[in-house]
C-alpha cells in the first residue's frame, strides 16, 4: 500500500501529458507493450526516440545552412522525424515538425528554420517531462 500514492502520482502525470496534448494515446499503447521480460520497454523506446531525433535535428540544422538547399534531404529528415513522433505519440513535437515540413514544401526556408527552433523547444520540454515520469515509474 505504500506505493499507492506513487502510483496515483504516476497516473496523474500520465493523464496530464494527454490533457496538455504533449503525448497522445500512442504513448499509453507503448506502455501497455511492456512485459515481465521487458518492463522498461516504453522507456527504452523513448530513449531510442531521443537518440534518433537528436541526430535528425543536427542533420536538419546542417541542411538549413547549405547553399543551395537540398529540399529532398530536408523532406527525408522531416519525414523520418514525423514517423518517430508518431511511434511514441509525441503530439506537440509532431505539430511543430509538420509546420517545418509545410514551410519547406512551400520553399519557406526561414519559416522552416523558425519551426525547427520550436521543434527543439517542444523536444526539450518532452524530454524533461518524460525523464521525470520514468524516474517515478522506476521508484514504483
Amino acid at each position: 500500500m505504500e506505493s499507492n500514492p506513487l502510483h496515483q502520482q504516476i497516473a496523474t502525470m500520465r493523464q496530464s501529458f494527454l490533457d496538455e496534448e504533449i503525448l497522445n494515446d500512442q504513448f499509453i499503447q507503448l506502455e501497455s507493450m511492456a512485459t515481465e521480460d521487458d518492463p522498461a520497454f516504453a522507456e527504452d523506446t523513448v530513449n531510442l526516440y531521443f537518440q534518433e531525433t537528436t541526430k535528425i535535428i543536427a542533420t536538419l540544422e546542417e541542411e538549413f545552412v547549405k547553399d543551395p538547399i537540398d529540399y529532398n534531404a530536408l523532406e527525408k529528415c522531416l519525414h523520418d522525424f514525423k514517423g518517430l513522433c508518431v511511434s511514441i505519440g509525441a503530439s506537440k513535437v509532431l505539430i511543430e515538425v509538420n509546420k517545418a515540413r509545410a514551410c519547406c514544401d512551400n520553399g519557406n526556408i526561414e519559416g522552416g528554420k523558425a519551426a525547427l527552433e520550436k521543434v527543439k523547444v517542444e523536444q526539450e520540454t518532452l524530454k524533461a517531462k518524460l525523464d521525470s515520469y520514468f524516474q517515478l515509474v522506476k521508484q514504483s
